[in-house]
């Protein structure tokens, strides 16, 4: 049986028909019982290989597997908040709320914001640091650590909340559910059947082996020093937008008075005078906030320039479209998309033929360390300063490089990173369905000098120096990863 969309291939242990040689393919037995209890369906991603092929090198593992919860287990609680019909209000109204996906963000902000009078209970929503979270639906599996950043902030429901006997397995699980055969545990039955949605009482079915105590917390201490390090550069970037904010006097986003055509009216109206159209005709070009930001920078900045002025930027790439030639991870280079850039190991499946593509990788598509992407289709604003590790990598014809000068590539991102920058960028978007941003929409985007050139300096480097942070991070969490690997899952008996 052959599934054409994976390319795998399977034999059912009652009959073969294949004719394939066996060494080209991925493959398995599957027992007719199996197909039975899994409602007689012959696709082969119910019987995903790779599920199966954890589970055997579990078998081989040096050390004993102990399950995750239950009689023996080693999580003290798994749980998550009782499921709630959800009120959205204005921010000003609201509380901060966040998507599941968010918690690989390196710090997220909120997208939606709850009503206080939601029939819920808020306390239970908020994520107690030092848990470990898990997604329970949608993608499922995905874990990170609640540290400082993550503490209080309101997640929803589809976030399982972990606590464990021992400290020191907070970081070592994580580690391991962070490896590959980890994370195909987390989504596979014992029998490598793929699962769709999990439950806390699921865990009871997922074992990982369990090393000498020395080893776990070697693997824990790197883990968690990688997540302070997170939490520091935090601290970096926003002690670095309250210096900006401060020197240009900036009143909160929404405090910002923008001038309507009619106040008396509840509809929101506004004039555009024939000199200020640029040739654009669609009313969320000339939004009031945008000329308020506008006109408040002129007052408060040296001056005013733009993205494409040759001190603030070398270069801003949009990758042309192609046809993309897939490979398998380790065969080619990660190829990232607007979801997974401000995550700080971003999970993708899609690795690029350096062989095929060679030439508009180095022309197009190659990031570079502190250059800045932000997305270009879908949900805009989005804007990351680049970490070492993301140099090498590949961007997608979703994002937009922004390549600046690097005496203000920190201070340019953190100017972006604001509420005030993403307005600004989103001003410029066009499309009727999906919202698209171009290179010379991108090189218009205002961005001010400060008057005190000083101050512009410390912003700048505390930015960069975040950013390095990010990368001593994610060196630690690749540096236990690989512990992991090598002398746990991998130490054979």
């Amino acid at each position: 049986m052959v599934d054409t969309n994976k390319n795998l291939a399977y034999k059912l242990s009652t009959t073969s028909i294949i004719d394939i040689p066996e060494e080209e393919l991925k493959w398995c037995t599957v027992n007719l019982s199996e197909v039975m209890n899994n409602g007689f369906r012959l696709e082969a991603s119910v019987y995903e290989i790779e599920g199966r092929h954890a589970w055997e090198v579990l078998e081989k593992c040096k050390y004993k597997s102990i399950p995750l919860l239950g009689t023996n287990g080693i999580i003290k609680q798994a749980f998550y908040p009782s499921r709630f019909k959800r009120i959205y209000v204005e921010k000003k109204y609201g509380i901060p709320f966040f998507l599941p996906s968010q918690i690989l963000e390196i710090n997220p902000k909120p997208v939606k914001y709850i009503s206080p009078v939601t029939d819920a209970d808020i306390e239970e929503l908020k994520i107690k640091k030092g848990t470990l979270l898990l997604t329970r639906s949608g993608t499922i599996g995905n874990c990170a650590i609640a540290s400082k950043t993550l503490q209080n902030k309101v997640f929803s429901d589809d976030i399982i909340r972990i606590s464990f006997y021992d400290e020191i397995y907070l970081g070592y699980v994580y580690a391991f559910l962070r490896t590959k055969i980890g994370s195909v545990l987390i989504n596979t039955n014992k029998y490598g059947a793929v699962v769709s949605h999990i439950e806390p009482e699921h865990l009871q079915n997922i074992l990982i082996p369990d090393p000498p105590d020395m080893l776990k917390k070697q693997i824990h201490e790197l883990i968690m020093k990688s997540y302070e390090l997170r939490d520091e550069s935090n601290e970096l970037l926003d002690k670095a937008e309250k210096l900006l904010i401060e020197e240009l006097e900036l009143p909160l986003i929404d405090d910002f008075k923008p001038k309507y055509f009619c106040e008396a009216s509840e509809l929101k109206n506004y004039t555009v005078r024939l000199s200020e159209l640029q040739g654009r005709l669609d009313a969320s070009y000339h939004v009031p906030i945008v000329k308020a930001i506008i006109e408040h920078l002129n007052e408060h900045a040296s001056e005013v320039t733009t993205i494409g002025d040759p001190r603030i930027s070398k270069r801003v790439i949009l990758p042309g479209r192609f046809k993309r030639v897939y490979v398998e991870e380790g065969q080619g280079i990660k190829f990232l998309g607007g979801k997974e850039i401000l995550e700080l190991d971003p999970i993708t499946d899609k690795f690029l033929s350096v062989r095929h593509h060679k030439k508009i990788i180095d022309e197009e598509l190659f990031i570079k360390a502190n250059s800045i992407l932000t997305t270009s289709r879908g949900t805009l604003g989005k804007v990351v300063l680049a970490p070492k590790h993301f140099e090498g990598w590949a961007i997608s014809d979703n994002l937009i490089q922004i390549v600046p000068d690097t005496r203000v590539a920190g201070y340019l991102y953190v100017f972006l990173n604001s509420d005030y920058g993403y307005n600004l960028i989103n001003s410029f978007s066009y499309g009727s369905v999906v919202n698209a941003l171009e290179v010379v929409h991108v090189c218009e985007v205002p961005v001010p000098f400060l008057k005190n050139s000083e101050i512009q300096g410390t912003i700048n480097q505390l930015a960069l120096e975040a950013n390095d942070k990010r990368y001593e991070a994610y060196k630690l969490e690749q540096e236990a990863i690989k512990i992991v690997n090598d002398e746990v899952i991998h130490k054979t008996k």
